[in-house]
């Protein structure tokens, strides 16, 4: 009985043999069973275009990578570099503001006075060491016997960094500009104004700096500098003055 069972069963379910003469694809779906599925198929409707996405939206071709800038050929005639620092898109330190702040005086003056950049006020008002400022400098100055006319007053960058900072490719221009100008500019001494300068230049620290004659190498010689705060920061910090004197001093021997 339960065979014929088993049997009857699989008879209902339509299997009549166990091995058939075609081969079966069992995992072929059937065809649907339905009216649908044996009318041909219609092409299909065309769906109506869409308007383009604003041009915000759209895919946007990958900026091409700036070519590298080539190092600044720099004058090697004093007026002319001077010219050059006024008005070429080369000088390095140019790029950070529109107002560029010159330097004064000529070349083999007994003192030149070099900052990194100028300050806030002194871009406002086309002048290094300006305000306050630049009252402290020329009393300090006179402490030494000088006045600012006799000497030669320079930032390396004409313009002022965002921050009062810079690295990397700029700073490495930056240092090239330095020798370039020194070596123009003749100096009979050099008068380093401010943390960055001194880094730059004397490749120290300025309170290491403090109350030493500096050497710096200029084709083949050597510049006496010294190195103090800058004015403005000794306004702020007026502890600071007393290692400003302890290097402006050095100035006075021999004298």
């Amino acid at each position: 009985m339960l065979a014929e069972s088993t049997c009857d069963w699989w008879s209902l379910a339509g299997v009549d043999a166990l091995v058939g003469e075609q081969p079966a694809g069992w995992l072929v779906l059937p065809p649907a069973n339905d009216a649908a599925a044996a009318k041909p198929k219609q092409a299909a409707i065309a769906e109506p275009e869409q308007p383009p996405l604003p041009a915000a939206l759209q895919r946007q071709e990958a900026p091409k990578a700036p070519e590298p800038k080539a190092p600044a050929v720099f004058p090697d005639d004093w007026n002319d570099f001077q010219h050059w620092l006024a008005t070429s898109d080369d000088v390095p330190g140019s790029q950070w503001d529109a107002r560029r702040v010159l330097p004064t005086g000529q070349t083999e003056a007994p003192l030149m006075l070099l900052t990194a950049w100028p300050e806030i006020d002194d871009q406002r008002d086309g002048n290094l060491f300006s305000g306050s400022a630049g009252q402290l400098l020329d009393a300090m100055l006179q402490a030494i016997g000088l006045a600012r006319g006799d000497c030669y007053v320079a930032s390396l960058a004409v313009t002022r960094p965002a921050g009062g900072r810079c690295d990397g490719e700029e700073a490495a221009e930056l240092e090239r500009l330095l020798w370039h100008h020194l070596r123009l500019a003749k100096p009979g001494r050099l008068l380093l104004i401010g943390g960055d300068i001194v880094r730059m230049a004397a490749q120290t620290t300025l309170p290491d700096a403090r109350g030493k004659l500096l050497n710096i190498n200029q084709d083949g010689g050597k510049v006496e500098a010294v190195a103090v705060a800058h004015p403005a920061m000794l306004l702020a910090r007026p502890a600071q003055k007393a290692a400003a004197w302890d290097s402006l001093k050095l100035f006075n021997r021999g004298r």
